[in-house]
Order: C-alpha cells, then sequence, then structure tokens
C-alpha cells in the first residue's frame, strides 16, 4: 500500500508469515537480552594515552602514517 506521494507506508502477508516472524523475532529477541552483559567489559582497557590526545595526533598525521602507526599498537 502506497500513499498519496506512492511511498510505501504498509505490507500486506499472510497471518501464517506474520506468526513465523514473530516467533523469529521472540526468539532473537530473547536470545539478545540474555546474552548481553556489559558489565564484564567495565576496567578492561589500560589507555597508554589521554584519548583526546591521541586523536589530535591523528588527524594531523598524513593517511598513509595511520596504517603504520594503527598496526604498530597491535
Amino acid at each position: 500500500m502506497t500513499d498519496e506521494a506512492i511511498r510505501p507506508v504498509a505490507v500486506l502477508i499472510d497471518y501464517q508469515d506474520w506468526q513465523r516472524i514473530e516467533k523469529i523475532l521472540q526468539t532473537y529477541q530473547s536470545e539478545q537480552q540474555s546474552n548481553i552483559d556489559l558489565n564484564r567489559f567495565a576496567g578492561t582497557i589500560n589507555l597508554t594515552q589521554d584519548p583526546l590526545e591521541y586523536q589530535q595526533e591523528i588527524r594531523n598525521e598524513p593517511s598513509h602514517n595511520l596504517h603504520l602507526r594503527f598496526h604498530n599498537r597491535l
């Protein structure tokens, strides 16, 4: 279905297809909610340089040096 400007505003699908989609989405959402624990990442980063200083350095370097700089930090 479209509006006056021929933009899509709705999609018609069979009810059985809708139920299958709903079941897939519920399964996916419950898996996502149960697997997310951002607290496990708390305190795992050890910075050796102030992030803003690093950002300013990177922005001032020619782009061909960025690959080397990143590779050397790994």
